[in-house]
C-alpha cells in the first residue's frame, strides 16, 4: 500500500529572511582580526624608521608645506593640511604634534621648532594651548629625515581618498627607531622603546657596519645605557641591561637628581625619571606628610619657572636631607622603573628585537634607501650626459645645425632633420632644438660640454659604489659620522652603579622613640611613652585582668602575638598609637582580625627573626618545647603564621630566649609551681613538635595555668621553686609568698 505524502502547510513566517548564524570563530577571523592587524600595523607600533603612521603623515605634510625653511606657521593650519593624509580628526593630529615639539621636552632631538605653550611631558595637568595660538615649523634636524625622499629612496602609496600620495617610510639617515622614545598599545601587544644617545647609537651602528659580527657586549660598551630628555639617573646593572639589549624586553630603575640648598634648608628636585609625573610625586609626598610618615618636610611646592623643572621640599630645622630622600625614593615616583618592550614593524610584520637586531634591520633598510638614491642619481646623470654628448656633436659644425633648422619648412621636421644631419637621438635633437638662438655660439657650447668628463667620472663612481658592498657601507658610515658631529649631544641621563645606591632601612618611615609595651591576659595591648609610663602609678585594667607582658623598648621593632589557636600574628610597634595608663589599649583579637574565639596568650617584641634566638612554649598538659625563631623566617614578611607550634594541647605561655637562657616560672591549677631555666627545655627542629614533659600533673585532671619570665616581680620565695631535673611535680605554693 503506497504511503500518503505528508501535506506541507505553508507558514508565512518561513517566507521571511531568517538571520544568518555566524560561528564565533568566523566572526573573529573576518571582523576582529582585520581590526587587530590594522591597529598593530597602522596605528600603535612604529616602523623601522622610528615613526608611527600619525607621526609620519604630520612630518611629511609639514615638509611639503615648505616648513623645513622659512617662517613658522600656525599649528591649526598645519593640522588642517595634515587631514589630507590623516582623517582621524584635528584633536588627535594636534596631540601628535605636541609630543614632537621642542616645547614639550619629550624628545632628545625634537622634530618641530615650536612657539607657544605645548605643555610638558612630565606633567599630566599642564595643558597645551589651542592650535590657533601656537606656531610651528620643522627643526633643521629634520633634514636627516627627508634626505633622498625626492630621489625615489622610499615607496609612495595613495592616501586614504586617492587624491595624493604619501611615503610608506621616511628615509632617515640615522637609526631614529632608537633615538626617539615610543610608547604604544595595540591589540595583543604593546611597545615601549626608550631613547638612546644619538652619538652613541651612531658609533654602535658604524661598528656593526664595519663588522656585522659585533657582539651585544661590545655594543653595551659603546651604548652603555638609554638616555632621556628629562635627564635623571639610571641605576645601572650591566647584566640586566644586557638582557634588554639581547631580548628587547626588561626594565631598569631610574632616580631623580636633587640638590640640598643649605641656605634655604630645602631640597630641590631638578630632574625626574622619564616615566614619572610631577603631580603624582607631589600627591604621594603630601599624603605622607598628612599621615606623619614624612615629618621632616613642612611643604612641597612646584617651583617650575623659565629656568626649567624644579620641585622643592622645605625641611624642618633638624631634618636630615639624606633620610628625607631615602623616604621619597622608597615611596614616590622619584625612583621609578622604565619597562622596555622593543616591538617594531619590519616590512609590515611585528617583531620583538634587541638593540643589535634593530640596528642590523635599520642597516638593511638604510642600504636599500641609499641604493635607490644612487640609482636615481645615476639615471639623472646618464640622461644629462646623453644630452651633452649630443650637444658636443653640434659643436663640430654649428653652421650646419643652423642651416638645417632654417631650411626646414615644417616645425615637426626640425628634430628628425637634426637626427639625420648629426646622427644623434631624438632626445638629443629635442635638447639642441630648444637652445635659444643667442646660445648657439661656440663659447656657450664649450662651457656646457666641459661637464662631460666630470659626469663620466661621477657615473663611474656611482656604478662602482653600487657594485661594491664595502663602498656602499662606507657611504652610510660617512653620513653617520657627519650626523654625529653635527647633531650629537652629551648624555643627559647619568649612569650610577647599583652598588653606589644606599638601600633605605626597613624602619625609615617610623619615627623612633623609646616606649613601654604592655599586654594583659585579657588581650589588651598598649604602647606608652616613657613619660606616661613613669608618671602612671597603676594601669587601667578590666576587672579580673592582669599584665602578662611588659617591656621597655622603642618604636622600630615588630610584636609577635601568640594565640591559643597555635598561630602567631605579627604587627609593627609603629602601627599602634601611643596610649595612656588610664586607657585599656587596643583589643588585639579585633585589631589584628583574629579568628572567632581566638585569644592572645603571650607576646614579644623582636627586631628580626634571629635563628640563634628561641621561643620556649609551655602547654597546658605540662609539656614544653624550644623552637628557633629562624623556623618562622620566610621570603615575605607574613602577618600571620599558621601552625606556629603544637596544637596537641592549648598554649599556657610563651617565653622569649635571647643570647642567654632565662628563668621561667610555671604554675598549675593545683597550686604547685616550679622555676626552671629555658636551656633545660630541649630544642626541636620541627616547630609543631609536642615537646617533652616539664611539669607532672595529676592524671585526668590538672593543667598549667600560668607561665612567666618576670621573675623579679614574683618575690624572693620564687627561688625555692627551682628545679634542676625534669619532669617535676613542682612545689606547693601554699606555704610561699608571692606578689601575684
Amino acid at each position: 500500500m503506497a504511503k500518503k505524502k505528508k501535506t506541507q502547510v505553508e507558514n508565512p513566517m518561513l517566507n521571511e529572511a531568517m538571520p544568518t548564524v555566524q560561528p564565533i570563530t568566523e566572526t573573529l577571523e573576518k571582523n576582529y582580526m582585520p581590526y587587530a592587524m590594522s591597529v598593530i600595523v597602522s596605528r600603535a607600533i612604529p616602523e623601522i624608521d622610528g615613526f608611527k603612521p600619525s607621526h609620519r603623515k604630520l612630518l611629511y605634510t609639514m615638509y611639503k608645506m615648505g616648513l623645513l625653511k622659512g617662517e613658522r606657521k600656525k599649528s591649526s593650519n598645519v593640522v588642517g593640511q595634515t587631514m589630507q593624509l590623516n582623517p582621524h580628526g584635528d584633536a588627535s593630529i594636534y596631540e601628535t604634534m605636541v609630543r614632537l615639539t621642542r616645547g614639550h621636552e619629550a624628545l632628545l632631538h625634537p622634530f618641530i621648532d615650536s612657539k607657544g605653550s605645548f605643555g610638558k611631558h612630565y606633567s599630566r595637568d599642564m595643558a597645551y594651548a589651542a592650535s590657533r595660538y601656537t606656531e610651528v615649523k620643522l627643526d633643521t634636524f629634520c633634514q636627516e629625515l627627508f634626505s633622498g625622499i625626492d630621489k625615489n629612496a622610499v615607496d609612495f602609496v595613495p592616501n586614504f581618498d586617492n587624491t595624493t600620495t604619501e611615503p610608506t617610510l621616511l628615509p632617515t639617515t640615522f637609526p631614529n627607531i632608537l633615538i626617539s622614545p615610543n610608547l604604544g598599545i595595540a591589540v595583543g601587544m604593546a611597545c615601549s622603546i626608550c631613547s638612546f644617545n644619538l652619538a652613541e647609537i651612531c658609533d654602535a651602528t658604524i661598528a656593526l657596519l664595519k663588522n656585522p659580527n659585533t657582539t651585544v657586549d661590545r655594543i653595551l660598551d659603546i651604548v652603555k645605557a638609554p638616555d632621556f630628555s628629562g635627564g635623571a639617573k639610571i641605576i645601572y646593572d650591566r647584566e640586566q641591561m644586557k638582557r634588554i639589549y639581547t631580548t628587547g624586553i626588561g626594565s631598569f630603575k631610574m632616580r631623580a637628581k636633587y640638590e640640598y640648598v643649605k641656605k634655604d634648608n630645602c631640597i630641590d628636585i631638578l630632574e625626574i625619571p622619564y616615566s614619572s609625573s610631577i603631580e603624582s610625586i607631589m600627591k604621594k609626598a603630601t599624603d605622607m606628610i598628612k599621615l606623619g610618615k614624612l615629618r621632616e618636610v613642612t611643604d612641597v611646592r612646584d617651583a617650575i619657572d623659565l629656568n626649567g623643572f624644579k620641585l622643592t621640599f622645605d625641611l624642618r630645622k633638624d631634618a636630615d636631607p639624606e633620610i628625607v630622600m631615602q623616604k621619597l625614593f622608597a615611596a614616590t615616583e622619584l625612583e621609578n622603573n622604565f619597562d622596555c618592550n622593543f616591538n617594531i614593524l619590519v616590512e609590515g610584520t611585528p617583531y620583538q628585537l634587541g638593540v643589535r637586531e634593530i640596528l642590523l634591520e635599520w642597516i638593511k633598510f638604510r642600504t636599500k634607501c641609499v641604493r635607490r638614491e644612487l640609482e636615481f642619481d645615476l639615471g639623472k646623470k646618464k640622461d644629462k650626459l646623453h644630452l651633452l654628448e649630443g650637444l658636443a656633436k653640434i659643436l663640430l659644425d654649428i653652421d650646419k645645425a643652423i642651416r638645417i633648422i632654417r631650411k626646414t619648412e615644417k616645425e615637426e621636421d626640425v628634430v628628425p632633420n637634426l637626427c639625420k644631419g648629426f646622427d644623434i637621438t631624438k632626445i638629443q635633437a629635442e635638447y639642441v632644438a630648444e637652445i635659444k638662438l643667442r646660445n648657439l655660439n661656440r663659447e656657450y657650447i664649450l662651457n656646457r660640454i666641459k661637464e662631460i668628463d666630470s659626469l663620466r667620472a661621477e657615473i663611474a663612481d656611482i656604478e662602482e659604489t653600487l657594485r661594491d658592498e664595502i663602498k656602499l657601507k662606507y657611504h652610510i658610515i660617512t653620513s653617520l659620522q657627519a650626523i654625529k658631529k653635527t647633531h650629537g649631544k652629551p648624555r643627559k641621563t647619568e649612569i650610577v652603579e647599583k652598588e653606589q645606591i644606599v638601600t633605605p632601612a626597613k624602619d625609615i618611615f617610623f619615627e623612633n622613640y623609646n616606649c613601654k609595651l604592655i599586654l594583659t591576659r585579657g588581650g589588651y595591648f598598649k604602647k606608652l611613652s616613657v613619660q606616661a609610663a613613669r608618671s602612671a602609678d597603676e594601669q587601667n585594667l578590666k576587672e579580673g585582668d592582669f599584665i602578662v607582658y611588659s617591656e621597655d623598648t622603642d618604636n622600630r621593632g615588630d610584636v609577635l602575638f601568640f594565640t591559643d589557636k597555635a598561630q602567631i600574628y605579627r604587627a609593627r610597634v609603629a602601627d599602634f598609637d601611643l596610649s595612656k595608663a588610664s586607657h585599656r589599649g587596643d583589643y588585639i583579637p579585633t585589631k589584628l582580625s583574629m579568628e572567632e574565639d581566638e585569644h592572645v596568650i603571650a607576646c614579644k617584641m623582636v627586631y628580626d627573626l634571629n635563628p640563634n634566638h628561641h621561643m620556649v612554649y609551655i602547654f597546658e598538659n605540662g609539656k614544653g618545647v624550644r623552637v628557633s625563631l629562624g623556623a618562622y623566617e620566610a621570603k615575605t614578611k607574613r602577618k600571620k603564621i599558621s601552625g606556629a607550634y603544637s596544637a596537641a594541647s592549648p598554649l599556657a605561655g610563651a617565653v622569649y630566649e635571647g643570647d642567654k637562657p632565662v628563668y621561667i616560672f610555671i604554675r598549675s591549677d593545683a597550686g604547685k609551681g616550679m622555676l626552671i631555666k629555658s636551656s633545660q627545655v630541649p630544642e626541636k627542629s620541627t616547630r609543631t613538635a609536642a615537646g617533652i614533659q616539664i611539669m607532672q600533673l595529676p592524671k585526668k585532671k590538672g593543667k598549667v595555668e600560668f607561665v612567666t619570665d618576670r621573675i623579679e616581680e614574683l618575690g624572693e620565695d620564687a627561688t625555692k621553686c627551682r628545679k634542676l631535673s625534669l619532669p617535676s611535680t613542682g612545689v606547693s605554693l601554699s606555704q610561699l609568698t608571692f606578689n601575684f
